[in-house]
């Protein structure tokens, strides 16, 4: 078996749950098996799953709720694949999508985790990351520079170091799994949209904001401890200091450091603050 595509079920919109098993089913790459494990016992989606007829499918389910981390790691344990291609249970696959990922981890033979770009489909819009290992890693230091439900891991990386996904993070689970990769193997993303991500009310990110945010914080700090010389760089690249001087007078200091503009009259008074969304 080459691929194991891994997706947690919970409490799936049925037509979204619908859309994302034909979307796999349609890639031009075919030699994968499609895991689909229900957390939600009470509420099943078995009778969905059950409707496709093809034996690459597979739907299996919790006796009891195991939460996001527990039910990828079970995922994990279950996968038959050299590798794993991580998707959620409400995203649609570009039908190259396993093709292109598997091609490219084929290819280079040095690469752990290859991911690409999303397209949210509310708005048509982009989410690009950037391509090259350094620049993947570096950007760690503040946000996913992976995005997980696009990505494909080579299974024995994970195997070779005991990596696996951790509940006390949840729910950025995702995220603490990159930092503990990241001294472990390369990282690529391919310049090209992969996925369509679908944005609504039932996404954990918009459920568990504040959650979310506290624990990416905790990455994070975690991350400045254990990669202190990455995080320095990240640092250091990441604040940007313009002035606009008149007859050699500093008339506006513009300071951007990462999701946040300041400018001051005469480098000191302050004039306007921006803040950018947390992603």
């Amino acid at each position: 078996m080459k691929v194991s595509v891994l997706t947690p079920i919970y409490r799936t919109d049925e037509r979204f749950l619908r859309e994302a098993i034909e979307s796999v089913l349609a890639q031009t790459f075919g030699d994968f098996e499609l895991l689909l494990l229900d957390d939600c016992p009470e509420d099943d989606r078995e009778k969905v799953v059950r409707g496709y007829d093809d034996p690459r499918v597979i739907y299996l389910r919790n006796d009891r709720n195991l939460g996001i981390a527990a039910s990828r790691n079970k995922l994990l344990d279950l996968a038959k694949g050299e590798y794993l291609a991580i998707f959620d249970h409400d995203d649609i696959c570009r039908p190259d999508r396993l093709a292109k990922e598997v091609a490219y981890l084929d290819a280079h033979p040095e690469c752990g985790v290859v991911g690409g770009w999303t397209r949210l489909t509310a708005n048509g819009s982009t989410n690009t990351y950037p391509e090259e290992d350094r620049d993947i890693k570096y950007g760690l230091m503040s946000s996913p520079t992976l995005w997980h439900p696009a990505s494909m891991i080579r299974a024995s990386v994970l195997a070779e170091h005991g990596i696996r996904y951790e509940a006390e993070y949840s729910p950025v689970e995702d995220y603490m799994l990159w930092m503990r990769l990241l001294p472990h193997t390369v990282f690529h993303n391919l310049q090209e949209v992969l996925i369509d991500y679908r944005w609504h009310d039932g996404n954990t990110s918009v459920v568990r904001k504040r959650q979310l945010i506290a624990s990416d914080l905790r990455v994070r700090a975690w991350a400045k401890v254990h990669y202190p010389e990455l995080y320095t760089e990240y640092e250091f690249r990441r604040k940007v200091v313009r002035r606009v001087r008149l007859f050699g007078v500093t008339i506006l200091k513009i300071t951007s450091v990462e999701r946040e503009t300041d400018i001051r009259l005469f480098g000191a008074i302050p004039f306007i603050n921006v803040q950018r969304r947390f992603r």
